[in-house]
């Protein structure tokens, strides 16, 4: 009986130390993933912009997320209405939407139009032509990063991505395999075609928002929500 149930035993620990390894080759792998491949570039002076002349290094901004801005003299009390114009998706060479398709392009763009106009509409007056104390917003859709299907979701789930994506969390850094928008902003006083305010920008989701992980336009969305939110506090 003893010989006739060693196999048996032997064959059970081999399998749980089988899964052991497994487990541990997976998480490794994530990692590997994720070092290799979770970021995105951070945005740059887009050479299309109609303010890129003016757009300087941002020394105050140390997220990464903001390097390129232009400050002018502005007065934002002044103002209390605005002009959104249509979101423009930038096709310029510089472009950073890698492999999102035109669709998926357009689909954000339209989001970032709603999403901006419906933040800014408690602060301003929407209007159509310019006119005194009327601001003008210009947004350039310049780049995109959907969400990588299984693996964004399985990276904020798994034990090896759960660190990573909390280190990466309490930094105010991206998650691992997971969508981000880069756009631009430009800022006029309508009535002069003055530029007031200019920059360049990356947003994306708390590396812990695994909510956020689930659709591939998900994460560039709730990127958009926060670039509006930005926004709607700088004109304050």
């Amino acid at each position: 009986m003893f010989q006739q149930n060693m196999p048996i035993g032997i064959s059970q620990a081999g399998a749980n130390l089988l899964a052991n390894t497994c487990r541990i080759g997976a998480i490794f792998a994530l990692v590997s993933l994720v070092v290799t491949g979770c970021t995105t570039p951070n945005p740059v002076v887009y050479e299309g912009l109609a303010s890129a002349a003016e757009l300087l290094p941002n020394t105050v901004d140390k997220s990464g997320r903001e390097p390129f801005r232009y400050q002018g003299n502005a007065d934002w009390s002044q103002y209390d209405k605005i002009i959104v114009d249509p979101v423009t998706v930038y096709k310029g060479r510089d472009n950073q939407f890698g492999k999102v398709p035109d669709k998926d392009r357009s689909e954000l763009a339209g989001y970032m139009q709603a999403t901006f106009t419906g933040r800014l509409r408690g602060r301003f007056a929407m209007v159509a032509a310019p006119g005194p104390q009327t601001l003008r917003l210009r947004l350039t859709l310049t780049g995109a990063k959907t969400t990588t299907p299984v693996l964004g979701p399985f990276s904020h789930l798994d034990v090896g991505g759960g660190v990573y994506n909390g280190v990466q969390a309490v930094r105010g850094r991206e998650g691992a395999m997971t969508g981000s928008v880069t756009y631009a902003v430009e800022v006029y006083d309508a009535a002069s075609d003055r530029l007031l305010l200019a920059y360049v920008a990356k947003q994306y989701p708390n590396a812990m928002n695994v909510g956020a992980t689930f659709g591939a336009l998900k994460a560039s969305m709730v990127g958009i929500d926060k670039a509006a939110d930005e926004l709607a506090q700088k004109l304050r």
